[in-house]
C-alpha cells in the first residue's frame, strides 16, 4: 500500500539508472543541483555568481547518495553587440573533505555569439580553461552548440514553459599525460516563474575519454536562476 502511493515518476531516473548501467559498465551518475545569481551592472557589463553541488547517486553498479565535490562560480560578462560577448571566469572546487580527489582552481576565457532567425535561438560558445590542482595544470578546450526556445508562442511570458538543448566537444591537455576527449549532450526544460527568475530541469549525458578508456557518465540537473 506504501509503495503505490508514491508517484512512478520518482523512481523513473533510477529505473533508467539501473538499466544504464546493466547495458554500460563503465557508468556514473550524478545529481547536480545549482543556484545562480545574475547581477548587471551596466547594459553591457554584468557578473554572474553561482553555486552547485554534484553528488554521486550511481557508481561501481550501485545505487548512494554521496556528495563529491561543492563548486562557488563567478563570472564577469561584457557585451560586445546585441548578440556577442565575452566572459571571465573564476571557480574553485572543494574537494577534498568528500572524496579522495583534490581541490581546484580553474580559470575561463570565454566566446559567445547568438542568433535569432525566427522563434529558436542558437548559440555557440568557445572556451578556454586552465584548471590547476596541487598536482598539474590541465588546459582545455571547448566548443558549444546550443538552441533554445519558447513552448507556447512566440516569445517567453511569466509561467510559460521553454526548452534548451545544447552540444559540446572537449580536449584536454596537460604534461605526462594523453589528450582526452570527450563529448556532452544535455536537454533542459524550464520555466519563467517570474521577470526575475527561472527554474530548469534536465539530463546530460557524457562521454570522457573516448579515445583511450570510454567512461559514460550521466547527470541530473536543476537549477534556480534568479537576475537582480
Amino acid at each position: 500500500m506504501c509503495c503505490s502511493s508514491r508517484p512512478l515518476w520518482l523512481s523513473l531516473p533510477f529505473l533508467f539508472i539501473v538499466f544504464l548501467g546493466r547495458s554500460q559498465e563503465n557508468l556514473t551518475a550524478y545529481w547536480q543541483p545549482s543556484l545562480a545569481i545574475n547581477y548587471g551592472v551596466t547594459e553591457t557589463y554584468s557578473h554572474n555568481f553561482s553555486l552547485q553541488n554534484r553528488n554521486y547517486i550511481f557508481e561501481e553498479e550501485e545505487l548512494q547518495l554521496n556528495v563529491r565535490h561543492l563548486d562557488l562560480v563567478h563570472f564577469s560578462n561584457l557585451q560586445l553587440q546585441d548578440n556577442q560577448s565575452i566572459a571571465f571566469g573564476v571557480l574553485y572546487r572543494f574537494r577534498e573533505g568528500f572524496d579522495d580527489g583534490t581541490n581546484e582552481l580553474r580559470l575561463t576565457q570565454q566566446y559567445n555569439i547568438t542568433s535569432k532567425p525566427f522563434v529558436v535561438r542558437y548559440g555557440q560558445r568557445w572556451r578556454t580553461e586552465q584548471r590547476i590542482t596541487s598536482a598539474r595544470t590541465t588546459h582545455r578546450f571547448r566548443y558549444r552548440f546550443s538552441l533554445d526556445f519558447p513552448l507556447q508562442g512566440e516569445k517567453l511570458d511569466v509561467g510559460e514553459a521553454y526548452f534548451v538543448g545544447n552540444a559540446e566537444s572537449l580536449l584536454s591537455i596537460a604534461n605526462g599525460s594523453l589528450p582526452q576527449y570527450d563529448a556532452r549532450l544535455t536537454l533542459n526544460l524550464g520555466w519563467r516563474l517570474s521577470d526575475t527568475s527561472k527554474f530548469q530541469f534536465g539530463v546530460e549525458y557524457r562521454t570522457e575519454d573516448f579515445s583511450q578508456d570510454l567512461q559514460h557518465v550521466l547527470f541530473f540537473l536543476s537549477a534556480l536562476n534568479v537576475s537582480l
